[in-house]
């Protein structure tokens, strides 16, 4: 006849009150018992009082071969009764525990929970580098795109600039032969005015016309000629100041344009300095609020 150590449950509802008894294994929980050795009430909040067992009686019924459940195991090692089922269990459980750790598998529910943290937790990890990585990658295209831009816009801003001055060049290289072209006009009158006037030496001319005309006409014939001839030279003036000045206010245009293109060109070049330092602000704090929300 095999004997157990057991509980048997005693009390009312939400009120539980156990009793250590000898049973025959066959026997239910609430039969008949062979021997009634103490009595457990874990609701006692003393511990001294929760557990009350005859002590020679459960050595007896354990030297008897009596083979205890694991809380009367429990329960007896807590009151000092070591025997041979608790170390054959602890043993058994040792072994157990070597061979899941050799599959690499978790024994316990706290070993699996642990395993399943340490995964996560890894998992997490290697996508905050991949995300980092990426990030890197990104950055890094942007800064070299927004470079190549730049390149190219000062480029064009040098090709342009080097248009305006070929431009200018050109105007003012042209602007010599407007003033010959324009002197060359004014010549035309006075070597018109000389091809009018008649041939001779102006001494005998006065002489001839003094002999054939009274004194009045020969003395208002010089003064006429000389009205005449200041003039044309009024007149030559005046066309080369006008010459001069246009020249002048192309030379200042051709300045002008110079500098706008230049002005244009630094504007050009710090916008494109701005985009370059907001592009890059923009993605630094692109790395921040994904590490944030990891950790």
């Amino acid at each position: 006849m095999a004997v157990k150590l057991r509980l048997t449950r005693m009390g009312r509802r939400h009120r539980p009150f156990f009793r250590i008894n000898a049973v025959e294994a066959r026997t239910p929980r609430d039969g008949k018992i062979l021997e009634k050795l103490g009595h457990y009430d874990p609701i006692e909040k003393d511990p001294a009082k929760q557990v009350v067992l005859n002590r020679e009686r459960a050595e007896y019924w354990l030297n008897q071969g009596a083979i205890p459940t694991d809380t009367v195991s429990q329960i007896l090692l807590r009151q000092g009764i070591k025997h041979k089922y608790a170390e054959e269990k602890a043993a058994r459980r040792a072994r157990a525990k070597a061979l899941a750790h050799a599959r690499g598998k978790p024994f316990t529910e706290t070993e699996r929970l642990a395993a399943e943290k340490a995964a996560k937790a890894a998992e997490e990890e290697k996508a905050k580098a991949e995300a980092e990585e990426k990030a890197q990658v990104e950055a890094k295209e942007k800064t070299r795109a927004a470079g190549q831009k730049a390149e190219a816009e000062a480029e064009a801003a040098k090709a342009a600039e080097e248009k305006g001055k070929a431009q200018a060049e050109e105007k003012t290289k042209a602007k010599p032969g407007v003033a010959k072209e324009e002197a060359e006009t004014e010549e035309k009158p006075r070597a018109k005015a000389a091809k009018e006037e008649p041939e001779g030496k102006p001494e005998e001319k006065a002489e001839t016309e003094a002999e054939k005309q009274p004194v009045t006409e020969t003395i208002q014939k010089p003064k006429a000629k000389a009205e005449k001839t200041e003039a044309i030279e009024e007149k030559a003036e005046e066309k080369a100041k006008v010459a001069e000045e246009k020249a002048e206010a192309e030379q200042a245009e051709a300045a002008e344009q110079e500098t706008e293109a230049k002005e244009q060109a630094k504007a050009e070049e710090k916008v494109e300095a701005e985009q370059a330092e907001a592009s890059e602000e923009e993605a630094k704090p692109e790395t921040k609020p994904k590490a944030e929300e990891e950790t």
